[in-house]
């Protein structure tokens, strides 16, 4: 676990020295609070107690699960954002903050994980597992329905050589929406979650 943290931590100094010198600083950044909200536990026990935390079974779960939530997370949204519609809406802005902001969502993304299984999964009951589920699969579908909807609007109106509204109003309203409501909800799910004590 020592070389492992230690191999991290040189890995991600030598790549922003990189980015540093090659003006990115914007990814720089991100890559730097990524790592930072990655390793949070270890740098946390160093800080504290002068010494890297015991490493178990049950964080070593934990962990391997939140990395590969963070990776999963990752891929998905370097998917998506290589689709079409997402081009065009990121073509007026720099790459380089479109980059930061992947690095730093997916760290968030990663420290999220390692809470919930570490944490707040062991203190909720079947019904919170449950609503927490819902709230999830809410806001995926809103995710799926948005791409489908835009592709569908695009398609329809090349066809029919007018405006479509009902794809557009499901894009642009709903949708978005859907995972506004599923988002929030997984989070206030979540913190009840972390709120309560172990029975």
């Amino acid at each position: 676990m020592k070389k492992l943290s230690w191999a991290i931590f040189i890995a991600a100094l030598l790549i922003t020295l990189a980015l540093i010198a090659a003006e990115q600083y914007y990814v720089a950044v991100a890559l730097g609070v990524g790592t930072i909200i990655m390793m949070q536990r270890e740098l946390w026990s160093l800080i504290t107690r002068r010494k890297l935390p015991v490493m178990d079974e049950r964080v070593k779960e934990n962990t391997t699960r939140a990395v590969r939530n963070g990776f999963i997370y990752f891929a998905a949204a370097t998917a998506l954002l290589m689709l079409p519609f997402t081009i065009v809406i990121t073509r007026g802005r720099d790459t380089i903050h479109v980059l930061a902001g992947l690095f730093l969502s997916a760290g968030l993304v990663y420290l999220l994980s390692y809470l919930y299984y570490d944490r707040a999964q062991p203190r909720m009951g079947e019904r919170l597992l449950k609503l927490l589920k819902r709230f999830l699969q809410l806001a995926a579908l809103s995710v799926g329905a948005f791409i489908i909807c835009v592709f569908l609007h695009n398609m329809l109106g090349a066809l029919l050589g007018a405006e479509e509204p009902v794809f557009f109003i499901l894009a642009v309203i709903v949708s978005p929406l859907a995972l506004a409501v599923g988002l929030i909800g997984s989070l206030v799910v979540f913190i009840i979650g972390l709120a309560r004590k172990i029975t």
